[in-house]
């Protein structure tokens, strides 16, 4: 069977399987936030999260719209988003920290954590999107576009992976993380 073809719930019973020997979680990971601040994912102990790989400038950048909707009405159950703006695809990411902020505050109102342009792909790929790849379900698969979707759980684990195109609102993602609340 594909793993692509899995089941929400399937993928919950396999993923553990996946990731027996990663030594890392995403609390290691130190990042600097979008306002140029030190941050610590270990901040975000006991919250399921999504990371998102975010761009101003692509097709997909409306997705700022159901990150924000799913980030608000989830954000009270020990859920986060922490968009990751990148600059790796077709340049649509050209701005400046300060100016991203600008563009997710006016045009989408974007209250989840942003962290500071990174690379997210290629020799300059950041240490936590390596850790991420390496601890998905295609640990050898760079990041495919603006907008892949990693969701870590409570102890710091990815458990899903999901493709730039799946809408952070859809069926697929939002059982995902609901089922992750409840573990």
């Amino acid at each position: 069977m594909i793993l692509g073809k899995l089941t929400v719930a399937m993928m919950a019973l396999l993923q553990p399987a996946l990731i027996m020997n990663n030594e890392k979680a995403f609390g290691d990971f130190k990042p600097t936030t979008i306002e140029n601040k030190p941050a610590e994912m270990k901040q975000f102990k006991n919250k399921v999260v999504m990371v998102v790989n975010v761009a101003s400038k692509c097709g997909l950048t409306t997705q700022y719209e159901a990150l924000e909707k799913v980030y608000l009405s989830n954000k009270d159950k020990n859920f986060m988003i922490v968009g990751f703006p990148a600059n790796n695809f077709g340049n649509q990411e050209p701005g400046t920290n300060e100016e991203i902020a600008q563009f997710c505050s006016s045009k989408y109102s974007v209250t989840f954590p942003m962290m500071s342009k990174i690379s997210v792909k290629g020799d300059d790929i950041d240490p936590i999107y390596k850790w991420l790849i390496a601890s998905s379900d295609r640990p050898k698969e760079e990041i495919e576009w603006n907008f892949a979707k990693f969701l870590v759980d409570k102890k710091g684990q990815v458990r899903y992976r999901f493709s730039p195109r799946t809408s952070p609102d859809s069926k697929e993602i939002t059982e995902a993380i609901q089922l992750l609340i409840k573990e």
